[in-house]
């Protein structure tokens, strides 16, 4: 499948903001079942865009900007060539071992709830099991946009029983590791005919199984990895797979826009990726 992807991020500052500095997770890199045809990323703002890698291989650029700036638009757009790989990433460059996956954070903490929840679905086959758990979260979780924000944790999701993606991935990974399973979270898209609003970003989870590697589980649609999604960053939970993270000096109040809109080949229309603000 040949997925066309057009992404707009803009910040407003009721104020100038100097020092500008956002490190950019926005390029997917290429595996065994996504190939990268093209992909640009143009920022607005007078600045410098400075290629990088972070220590979980993903592709990174660093923005740097003097100021003052009162807004800042960026905008990724580019196409990627996907095929189903039932689930299992394969092809993709892995700097760290898996068991680093096993490291909680402040956002997945295992705390008892989590683990109360999670051990009703442990099996003795890991696939069996963490198949049962993304359906757990999915049955468990209300899909609620504007309920949670950046910093809500894996427990307080579980226990307010509605989020986002951002929030059923890691109640996911945090029950996972609890399993004694590496999970990790996952940044990318989905594009869908059949889903035609999705939230501007959408998130996901990999999960480390022997003999097959990492595997994808999607517990916001409860399905495992499509030629829809398209994997763009992963790391330990969604702040360190965070599309756009940064600092600024000054700038009063932000406000932020997202949009994304993704379009495949071939179908009957275009999936149109509601725009936040």
């Amino acid at each position: 499948m040949q997925i066309s992807i057009d992404h707009i991020t803009t910040y407003r500052y009721t104020e100038p903001a100097t020092g500008i500095v956002q490190k950019l997770r926005l390029t997917p890199r290429d595996n065994d079942h996504q190939q990268v045809v093209n992909w640009r990323i143009d920022v607005d703002a007078d600045g410098r865009l400075v290629m990088a890698q972070d220590p979980h291989g993903n592709h990174c650029h660093l923005f740097y900007a003097d100021g003052p700036v009162e807004a800042l638009t960026l905008h990724v757009n580019g196409t990627v060539i996907t095929s189903d790989s039932h689930g299992v990433v394969r092809g993709t460059d892995e700097p760290l071992v898996p068991i680093i996956y096993r490291r909680s954070t402040d956002l997945t903490e295992i705390t008892p709830a989590i683990a109360a929840f999670a051990e009703p679905f442990r099996h003795a086959d890991p696939l069996e099991t963490l198949h049962a758990l993304m359906l757990g979260v999915k049955d468990r979780m209300q899909f609620e946009p504007g309920i949670t924000n950046v910093v809500t944790n894996a427990d307080s999701a579980l226990q307010l029983g509605r989020g986002v993606c951002q929030d059923l991935s890691q109640i996911f990974i945090a029950a996972a590791r609890h399993l004694q399973h590496p999970a990790r979270y996952v940044s990318g898209h989905f594009a869908a005919s059949e889903h035609p609003e999705q939230e501007a970003a959408h998130a996901w989870a990999e999960a480390y199984i022997p003999d097959l590697g990492w595997v994808t589980f999607d517990p916001t649609h409860g399905i495992s990895g499509s030629e829809a999604h398209i994997r763009v960053a992963v790391g330990l939970d969604s702040l360190d797979a965070a599309p756009v993270r940064g600092s600024r000096r000054g700038g009063g109040t932000e406000s932020l826009a997202v949009g994304v809109f993704g379009r495949q080949s071939g179908s009957q229309g275009q999936s149109q990726i509601q725009s936040q603000s």
